[in-house]
């Protein structure tokens, strides 16, 4: 009878108000995940590109490998002492909003729109992926609904790729959750073949968010065969992102997910994405850290780490230029980083930029749909009070 009535409720939902419902159950356990302040700690970190910056962390000490993960910290911890002096060179990363901080995600998802044939997604991809059409007919794909069938896929696929991935520090998908996304009316397990060998895995859901369908591949899977050789991985990993965007459009769905990425904007994820033609997006973010970047030396900060920030619901994208570089040092340096979906590129100098410079960063994201606006911020350089 609850069963029965839960489901009632449920259908009388619509889709697009559950999904927000589910932001709203995540944000709420995030908060109250915070609020344990006996998890917390203040430590100094020093910044790894750059030692004339530090860092000063105070948070949770599960979430501090994220941030500096983010703001390029080591693990080289001090505990803050009373009295110890606040440098103009430190940064300040707290897991609560501060003042004069922006506000840094700690992930970002990356979809693509949909709604147009796959040949004309693919014909905007550089000549390596493109490619990926002719090698498209070798490969082929099975739905995997039998119990034995998803425990052995999880076995010899998910879970090892997973941990040669990020190690002891790999978050596994519980067992049971893999069989009831493996479910069709929770989502889908497909199995990757080529010619007869199991080459990859891609467990994926459906949602709906604002009235509009999303596909989103939330966790691949490959065996050691193909995760040990780096140069198949790359390859096989392609054909399963280009065999998961093809159902999805084969399926009406308006928008693909490729998944959520740390937002690092150096993050080689991150940039395997924006190749894809994929768009950044905050849906799948849990969490954000407030930075207030450091009053001295913040362009040479930001070149080390530059970082993605939101404001008002919207991304941005904040980069540091430092003296003593050139124009082509410069451009070499955030060539590759015209991301779309974001409002807003802030230039963070020590000494005011050239218009042509302004002009050549227009250039990088010059065709896009809707490019953001190009703001330059000149602030001290470092040593200057």
């Amino acid at each position: 009878m609850k069963k029965t009535l839960f489901t009632i409720v449920r259908d009388m939902i619509s889709p697009s108000m559950r999904f927000e419902l589910r932001k709203v159950n995540t944000h709420v356990r995030e908060l109250c995940g915070k609020a344990c302040l006996w998890n917390w700690e203040i430590v100094k970190l020093t910044h790894l590109d750059d030692s004339m910056h530090s860092i000063l962390y105070a948070g949770r000490k599960e979430k501090r490998k994220q941030a500096m993960a983010l703001l390029g910290g080591s693990d080289d911890v001090d505990m803050m002492q009373v009295g110890d002096n606040w440098s103009s060179q430190m940064a300040f990363v707290c897991e609560i909003p501060i003042p004069r901080a922006i506000c840094v995600p700690q992930t970002l998802s990356t979809v693509v729109p949909l709604r147009r044939p796959l040949s004309e997604i693919t014909a905007s991809y550089d000549a390596n992926l493109r490619r990926l059409r002719n090698l498209r007919a070798n490969f082929s794909t099975r739905q995997v609904l039998a119990a034995a069938d998803i425990d052995h896929i999880d076995q010899a696929m998910l879970r090892p790729y997973a941990t040669a991935r990020h190690d002891n520090s790999a978050v596994q998908i519980e067992r049971n959750n893999v069989h009831k996304f493996a479910q069709p009316q929770f989502g889908r397990l497909d199995v990757v073949y080529l010619g007869d060998e199991a080459v990859a895995c891609n467990l994926g859901r459906g949602f709906m968010r604002t009235g509009k369908r999303y596909w989103s591949s939330f966790r691949f899977g490959y065996p050691q065969a193909v995760f040990s050789d780096r140069k198949r991985l790359n390859e096989v990993n392609a054909i399963n992102t280009y065999l998961a965007l093809e159902w999805a459009i084969g399926n009406g769905f308006d928008y693909y997910d490729l998944g959520m990425s740390l937002a690092c904007p150096d993050g080689g994820l991150l940039h395997w994405k924006r190749r894809r033609k994929g768009v950044l997006d905050t849906l799948g973010n849990h969490g954000y850290f407030y930075v207030r970047l450091p009053r001295k030396g913040t362009a040479q900060f930001l070149w080390n780490a530059p970082l993605f920030a939101v404001e008002y619901g919207k991304l941005t994208l904040h980069l540091g230029i430092p003296d003593g570089k050139s124009d082509e040092d410069i451009l070499t340096r955030y060539r590759e980083m015209g991301f779309s979906g974001l409002t807003k590129v802030y230039l963070h100098c020590q000494q005011p930029i050239s218009e042509s410079l302004v002009e050549r960063f227009r250039s990088i994201y010059a065709l896009q749909k809707s490019p953001p606006k190009i703001v330059s911020i000149t602030s001290n350089p470092a040593g200057v009070s």
